[in-house]
C-alpha cells in the first residue's frame, strides 16, 4: 500500500513538472507584475509556465481566455462586470462568480486591493481650476483631456462617464503610459488613471472624486477557465487578500522608477509574504544581447513566412492578370483595400479567425504584404516595350515563350523592387504583432510605451530599423544575381 501511494505521488508530480500554464497579461505595468507574481507561484509549484505578456486590451485577454489559448491572467471584477460581461447592474462577488460559472469562466479571491479607474490632474491645475470633483468638470469646458484608448471606448469609461456627470469636453485619445509625461509638459490637463499607478505620487496629481459612484469596483483577481485544474486554481488562491493598494502602488514604483525588473519585483513581494522560499534560479538579469537576439529571431521568422507566402501567392497571381487583363482592375482593387486597413485593426480582425499569437500575425502581414508585389509585378509586365513583344513574336515564340525568355526576365528587377518594399513593410508592420501575443521586436516597443522607458522602446525600434536596412541590401545583392547582365545599367 506504502509503495503504490509512494508511485501515485511521484505520477502526479510528474504531471505537475510536465504541465505547461501559459499565463497571459495586459500591456500596462501591474498587469506585468500581477502576471510574474502568478507566474513565479506556479513555477514553484513545478510546473511550467509560457509568458503570454503584451497582450492588448481587456478583450484581446479575454478571447484569448475563452479559446483556451492561454490558461489565466489577472483581471479586475469591475472589468469583467462592465467591458466583459456589460451587466446593468452592480454585482457581488458572489454574483460576478456565478455569471462568470453559466459561461464555463471562475475568478480567483480577491487579492486585496482595489485598482479603480480614476481622473487626475496636476496639483496646480487643480488648484487654478478649483478641481476638487469629477462634477467640477462640467465648469471647465476648455480644459485639454487625453485618455486612454480603452478608456474612451469601455462601457465604464468615458463613454457613458460624460453622460452620468454632463461632461462637455472632446478628449483625445493617448497610450496610458505616455499621459503623465504629457500632464507635466502641460500638453494635456486631465488623464484617466489606475489608483494604484506609481506615476501618480511621482507626477504630484490629485485623483478626482467620484462624487456620483459612477465606477464600480476594481478588485483584482486571476481570471481562469472553470475547468482549469483545482491545483491551479489553489495556488491562485494563495494571493487571495495579501496585496493591498500601497503594496500595489510600490511594486509599481520599483518597476518604473528603481530599475527593477517584473521578475525582480514579483519574487521580491512573493518571499516577503512568505510564499516562496527562494527565488527562481533561472530568473535573473540578461545583457542587452541576450535580450534582444530571441525577439530578433522571432521577428526575421514571423517576416520571413509571412514574405515568402506573399511572394508565392502575389508573383502568380500578378502573372495571371497579366495574361487575364480584364482582372486586373478587381484583383488589384481588392489588394489596395487590404492595404488601406490600419495594421492593428487588421491584426485585431485576425484574432477570432486564428486567435492569438503568430499565426493571426503571419496571416496579417501576408495581406500586408500582397499589395506592392503584386502592382509590381502586373506593372512590370504590362509596360515591357511593344515593339520587344512584336520581334518575340516575328521570331515564332508562342506566348508562354514570350512570357518565359522575354517578358519576364525584363520585369524582374521591378518585381524584386516590390518584393524589397513588401519586407520594408512586413518588418515595420511586424512590431505591433506583439499586442496579440506573436513575440518579437515589437515586445520592447509596447513594453517601453507602458512604461515611459525610452531605452526600452530603442530596444526595439534600433534593431527593427538595422533589421530593415539590412533586408534592403540582401534584395540589392539579390537582384544582382538574378538579373540578367544586360539588363542591369552600368
Amino acid at each position: 500500500m506504502k509503495n503504490i501511494l509512494i508511485i501515485l505521488i511521484l505520477i502526479i508530480s510528474s504531471a505537475a513538472n510536465g504541465q505547461t500554464i501559459r499565463v497571459g497579461a495586459k500591456h500596462f505595468n501591474e498587469g506585468y507584475i500581477l502576471s510574474e507574481i502568478l507566474s513565479q507561484l506556479l513555477e514553484n509549484e513545478g510546473y511550467r509556465v509560457e509568458r503570454k505578456f503584451n497582450l492588448g486590451g481587456t478583450l484581446v485577454c479575454y478571447q484569448a481566455l475563452i479559446n483556451k489559448e492561454i490558461d489565466l491572467y489577472p483581471e479586475y471584477t469591475g472589468t469583467i462586470s462592465e467591458a466583459i460581461l456589460k451587466l446593468k447592474s452592480r454585482q457581488t462577488y458572489e454574483e460576478l462568480r456565478n455569471k462568470l460559472n453559466e459561461q464555463e469562466l471562475d475568478i480567483s479571491g480577491e487579492f486585496g486591493f482595489n485598482n479603480t479607474y480614476a481622473l487626475a490632474v496636476t496639483d496646480s491645475t487643480a488648484e487654478i481650476k478649483d478641481l476638487k470633483n469629477i462634477s467640477d468638470l462640467k465648469l471647465h469646458p476648455e480644459l485639454k483631456l487625453g485618455l486612454s484608448h480603452e478608456f474612451l471606448n469601455r462601457e465604464d469609461g468615458w463613454k457613458n462617464l460624460s453622460k452620468v456627470y454632463d461632461l462637455p469636453q472632446k478628449p483625445a485619445g493617448l497610450e496610458h503610459g505616455l499621459a503623465y509625461k504629457a500632464l507635466e509638459d502641460k500638453q494635456i490637463e486631465l488623464t484617466d488613471v489606475y489608483s494604484t499607478d506609481g506615476e501618480i505620487p511621482k507626477y504630484n496629481l490629485k485623483i478626482l472624486e467620484d462624487d456620483k459612484n459612477f465606477f464600480p469596483v476594481y478588485s483584482a483577481v486571476t481570471f481562469y477557465n472553470i475547468g482549469v485544474e483545482s491545483k491551479i486554481k489553489e495556488i491562485s488562491g494563495r494571493l487571495t487578500g495579501k496585496i493591498s493598494e500601497s503594496e500595489m502602488q510600490e511594486m509599481n514604483e520599483q518597476v518604473l522608477y528603481e530599475n527593477k525588473t517584473f521578475a525582480e519585483v514579483a519574487g521580491n513581494f512573493l518571499l516577503k509574504k512568505d510564499l516562496i522560499k527562494k527565488l527562481n534560479p533561472e530568473i535573473k538579469d540578461q545583457s542587452i544581447w541576450q535580450q534582444i537576439l530571441p525577439k530578433l529571431f522571432q521577428h526575421l521568422k514571423i517576416t520571413s513566412i509571412a514574405l515568402f507566402f506573399s511572394v508565392i501567392i502575389a508573383v502568380p497571381l500578378g502573372i495571371l492578370i497579366y495574361i487575364y487583363s480584364y482582372l486586373s482592375k478587381p484583383v488589384l482593387y481588392v489588394a489596395g483595400l487590404l492595404q488601406t486597413i490600419p495594421s492593428i485593426a487588421l491584426l485585431a480582425f485576425m484574432i477570432p479567425l486564428f486567435g492569438i499569437g503568430v499565426v493571426p500575425a503571419i496571416a496579417a502581414l501576408f495581406l500586408y504584404g500582397l499589395l506592392p508585389i503584386l502592382r509590381n509585378t502586373a506593372a512590370a509586365l504590362f509596360s515591357v516595350d511593344p515593339l520587344l513583344k512584336e520581334v518575340a513574336s516575328g521570331i515564332g515564340l508562342t506566348n508562354f515563350q514570350k512570357l518565359r525568355y522575354v517578358e519576364i526576365p525584363l520585369s524582374v528587377p521591378t518585381v524584386i523592387a516590390g518584393i524589397r518594399t513588401s519586407a520594408v513593410i512586413c518588418i515595420g508592420t511586424a512590431t505591433l504583432a506583439a499586442f496579440i501575443g506573436a513575440g518579437g521586436l515589437g515586445e520592447f516597443i509596447v513594453t517601453g510605451l507602458a512604461l515611459n522607458n525610452t531605452k526600452l522602446i530603442l530596444m526595439g525600434a534600433v534593431p527593427a530599423a538595422l533589421l530593415a536596412i539590412l533586408t534592403e541590401l540582401f534584395f540589392e545583392m539579390t537582384e544582382k544575381i538574378l538579373v540578367p547582365k544586360h539588363l542591369v545599367k552600368k
